[in-house]
């Protein structure tokens, strides 16, 4: 390289650095941009996080429901409790406690209470429906999720609910419970 090629090249690499570097008021601009697009971004964010550990109780309240009926099919009562259902759910996670509530011939209940207050609950039920069409009885399953959190589980979730009688619609409580 010719040395006068060099000369300019370090000339041109010194001024740089000269006039290099942000100033104080482009370096607060992209903080404002950053903090702006965290505020944005953050409440989406612990939403799904929420969502997700709802998952968990939706799925283990459909087990709950789906084990109470496979149970009924081989018992003449519905399962009293977690060791009877055999189904491998823990009573208490992270996030939900889960119970079965009252059960007899015609029916039992499942609960999902919420731990943390930012969560909803959720009660399953699996009734016997004598149906009309057919003399053969079925089991029918319903699940209810409260409309907003921090709700309890309880059986005033449910309407049209029997554990001593064979019922043909239950349904959730209007308001604040919503059927899945």
């Amino acid at each position: 390289m010719k040395a006068s090629l060099k000369a300019n090249l370090l000339k041109h690499f010194i001024a740089k650095k000269e006039e290099g570097g942000f100033t104080l008021i482009e370096l607060l601009v992209v903080i404002i941009i950053i903090g702006i697009l965290a505020a944005i971004a953050l409440p989406s964010f612990l939403n799904q996080a929420n969502k997700a550990r709802q998952s968990e109780a939706k799925t283990y309240v459909g087990s709950m429901n789906r084990g109470q009926q496979a149970y009924r099919l081989e018992n003449p009562t519905f399962a009293p409790g977690f060791v009877e259902l055999a189904i491998g759910i823990p009573s208490n996670t992270t996030y939900y406690n889960y119970t079965i509530g009252a059960s007899g011939p015609f029916g039992a209940t499942a609960f999902a209470d919420r731990v943390d207050t930012a969560l909803k609950s959720y009660v399953g039920a699996a009734q016997l429906n004598s149906g009309s069409a057919t003399t053969e009885a079925t089991t029918i399953a319903i699940i209810c999720e409260s409309t907003q959190a921090n709700v309890a589980a309880t059986a005033g979730a449910l309407s049209q609910f029997s554990t001593s009688a064979s019922q043909s619609a239950t349904a959730c409580t209007n308001g604040t419970w919503k059927k899945l």
